[in-house]
């Protein structure tokens, strides 16, 4: 079976046989609205043609495409396996699923008691407490870290057994090998684990309320900021000419203007953005929403960067990876690294390199300029005042005028 249309996108029409030639075209479409380079498009057509050429020779139809058919055929490759090849029949058993041709892989179902168990306390916590996808990704690693050494030490995963020597001794033995922030974690996990595990009527005994606590008082540290110096050093050291860089420039503004975190910046969208109205939609922690007013200069960045910056593409994401494939930032990690590698190019320093230290910044930089603590927790968002206690720490000045004198100092 011969495909024309596969011959414009770049290979020629005697290799485009088999039962993947009619959706060869489709693929190379798809590929070039992905943003690749036509030599790396090139290469992955190729790469479908000979996939169907092989196809052909074993006699089998397009029906029977799937990843381990891929794997398959990669491996056999040999002489002309290339770099990425697995990635091209990955995408391309994607797109057959898109289109209809091919069905949804099965999903693997685990069946050991661990995974069981696991999979109903995941369901719980999305679907009864309507915990978000991310809090539940957190929770279960540390409820099948605890399981594993309970199973590990007993045997087998008796629920009903569990008792509060079990907990105390896993908790002391996590305490000494992770930082408090991460044990508090781990501490909420098994509380609200051990909630369904009563609720449930799996076990009889109340552990959650027996669960020891760690010594990590909230109001301990001093957020950690940079002088409004550093902040200009920053943003001047952006190069603004190559296409990341208006990225890069107005994500660092929005960080250190608004104060957003690393993951409101990732789910930002074209449609938060009232450009008639100079106002921004920020979608926090929690599910919450919240409108903001937006800066001239930060409008004016933002503009900037969706008409001459922003790869053209049908995502509605603000902020879209510079290489291909064209996709929206997955995660905060991609926001903590722009900000580090900022402050490299910078000369700064400072103690703290995440998307956050920006945010502490802004904070700091209010209390300054005489703004009240309730103003800040609006700025920033705060659900709770202990929140934003924190930053009365910054004010030396408001300090000194309640610290009581030190003994046998000057009067």
């Amino acid at each position: 079976m011969m495909n024309k249309c596969a011959a414009d996108e770049g290979v020629p029409s005697r290799q485009c046989e088999g039962p993947l030639a009619a959706y060869i075209a489709g693929f190379g479409a798809l590929l070039d609205a992905r943003g690749y380079a036509k030599a790396t498009e090139r290469q992955q057509l190729q790469c479908v043609a000979d996939f169907s050429r092989w196809l052909a020779r074993r006699r089998l139809d397009v029906e029977g495409v799937d990843e381990g058919r891929g794997t398959e055929f990669v491996r056999a490759r040999r002489r002309r396996r290339q770099r990425g090849d697995g990635a091209t029949l990955r995408a391309l058993c994607q797109h057959l699923r898109q289109i209809g041709v091919i069905p949804a892989p099965t999903p693997a179902i685990e069946t050991t008691e661990l995974s069981r168990v696991e999979q109903r306390f995941g369901g719980y916590l999305a679907q009864e407490r309507g915990l978000a996808q991310a809090t539940v990704m957190n929770y279960l690693p540390e409820v099948r870290r605890f399981l594993s050494w309970r199973c590990a030490a007993a045997g087998a995963i008796q629920l009903d057994a569990l008792r509060l020597a079990d907990v105390t001794r896993f908790v002391s033995r996590q305490a000494q090998a992770f930082r408090p922030g991460r044990v508090t974690v781990m501490l909420t996990a098994l509380r609200s684990f051990f909630r369904f595990l009563r609720l449930t009527g799996e076990t009889a005994i109340d552990l959650a309320s027996c669960v020891l606590s760690v010594a990590d008082w909230r109001l301990a540290k001093v957020p950690r900021g940079l002088p409004a110096a550093q902040v200009k050093q920053l943003l001047h050291h952006c190069d603004q000419r190559p296409l990341v860089g208006q990225r890069d420039h107005t994500i660092l503004l929005l960080l250190a203007r608004l104060g957003l975190r690393a993951g409101e910046v990732v789910r930002l969208t074209l449609d938060d953005i009232d450009w008639e109205t100079g106002t921004l939609v920020v979608r926090g922690k929690g599910r919450r929403h919240d409108r903001m007013p937006l800066p001239c200069d930060v409008g004016k960045a933002l503009a900037t960067y969706v008409r001459q910056g922003r790869p053209p593409c049908g995502l509605r994401q603000v902020f879209i990876c510079a290489r291909a494939p064209r996709r929206g930032f997955t995660s905060s990690g991609a926001v903590c690294t722009i900000v580090r590698r900022a402050l490299a190019r910078a000369g700064l320093h400072p103690p703290s390199t995440g998307a956050h230290l920006l945010r502490h910044t802004l904070g700091t930089e209010l209390l300054r300029r005489g703004a009240s603590l309730t103003k800040i927790g609006e700025i920033l968002r705060h659900r709770h005042p202990d929140t934003t206690a924190i930053y009365a720490k910054v004010d030396l000045r408001a300090l000194r005028a309640v610290a009581p004198p030190w003994p046998g100092g000057a009067a």
